[in-house]
């Protein structure tokens, strides 16, 4: 097994060192790592849900998706096991944060305005974000990627690179949709709060009407496409150092052309924009003052195997040279507190940091 990992992490360093495309990723809960290497440097575009590959989408439903189709990559995988850990370089590698001294004064500014709006108006949620940048002393995203999947073994954790986009990762808890021949999945995941040794919590009534927000945002959306609808009881879910409560959500597609139509209609979903979803994106596009590019967008496989498997694309990172741009946001209802939520985008850094 050991053999096979160095020689699966050597092609992916190599390609990466020949500036070609691809994407290296593990599926929650799952023990074989999956990377699509693209034969070309060549930017490709998603014309059609019926198109097959890996699809890379911003959180702005105009934007264009990049896709890696599945013709013009070559495919690899290798397989660990539920107790087996990847060999870690040791190095010394040390981060500071690039410091704005206004950037908590900012953020706890933007969420009481995020609470204003929400109070004069008919929108019950919006999910504000911001970036925080930190430099490395050295970047290894190949180590980085091994910590990754070392550390969050229930998330989707991947790597993704395209020399005309960049390089992103990340340890993302969220299915956006899982679609195997008629049979659907997806998840309302929302409220956060600390891990702190046990999954046994007691959720405030702010948390649990924000994840109650998005179950019934996801069941209304559905209700046209999908038949024999099963909902579970909310539960406590772990990511790394939170938890969140999360209510799993599946049924069968009422007929075989309707994957567009539903990634359309979940995405974004008010666990990363609001509710109503205008009103929530107009106040984001007004307010944040940054691109969010693909920070809560999607991304996974599309059309494989008669398998489409998205995940959102939260806990990540955007890494450029030695400089690590982390994305975290929180959902903001009536009852949110400004510290409180500039706290949680602080825990919620820290799962990008454990591993830089």
């Amino acid at each position: 097994m050991q053999k096979d990992l160095v020689t699966f992490f050597d092609k992916i360093e190599s390609s990466y060192n020949s500036n070609l495309p691809f994407v290296v990723f593990r599926k929650p809960n799952e023990v074989e790592i999956t990377a699509y290497i693209q034969k070309t440097e060549e930017l490709y575009f998603l014309n059609s849900f019926k198109d097959q590959g890996f699809v890379f989408s911003p959180f702005y439903k105009n934007e264009k998706k990049i896709l890696f189709p599945i013709k013009k990559c070559n495919l690899i995988t290798a397989k660990t096991s539920e107790e087996f850990v990847l060999d870690e370089n040791y190095n010394n590698s040390t981060f500071r944060v690039i410091f704005d001294e206004n950037s908590e004064g900012n953020h706890i500014q933007l969420v009481q305005k995020g609470i204003n709006f929400i109070n004069s108006s008919a929108t019950k949620k919006v999910v504000l974000s911001r970036k925080e940048k930190v430099e490395c002393s050295s970047f290894d995203s190949i180590n980085t990627l091994k910590k990754m999947l070392n550390n969050y073994k229930n998330a989707f954790v991947y790597l993704w690179f395209h020399p005309a986009v960049g390089l992103w990762m990340g340890a993302t808890p969220e299915r956006l949709i899982n679609v195997t021949d008629i049979k659907f999945k997806t998840m309302a995941l929302a409220g956060t709060q600390l891990f702190k040794n046990t999954t046994n919590v007691v959720w405030k009534e702010k948390e649990q009407q924000e994840q109650q927000f998005v179950t019934d945002y996801i069941l209304d959306q559905i209700r046209n496409s999908i038949k024999n609808i099963k909902i579970s009881e909310p539960y406590s879910v772990r990511a790394g150092n939170l938890i969140h409560i999360r209510t799993d959500i599946s049924g069968e597609l009422k007929s075989d052309n309707l994957l567009e139509q539903l990634i359309h209609s979940l995405h974004p979903t008010p666990a990363v924009c609001g509710l109503p979803k205008e009103n929530a994106t107009k106040f984001i596009v007004e307010n944040e003052n940054y691109n969010r590019a693909y920070y809560s967008g999607y991304l996974g496989e599309l059309n494989i195997e008669n398998n489409t498997n998205i995940f959102v694309n939260l806990r990540c990172m955007q890494v450029e040279n030695k400089i690590a741009s982390i994305y975290i946001g929180g959902g903001i209802t009536a009852e949110s507190n400004p510290k409180k939520e500039w706290e949680e985008t602080v825990s919620k850094a820290e799962v990008m940091k454990k591993v830089l």
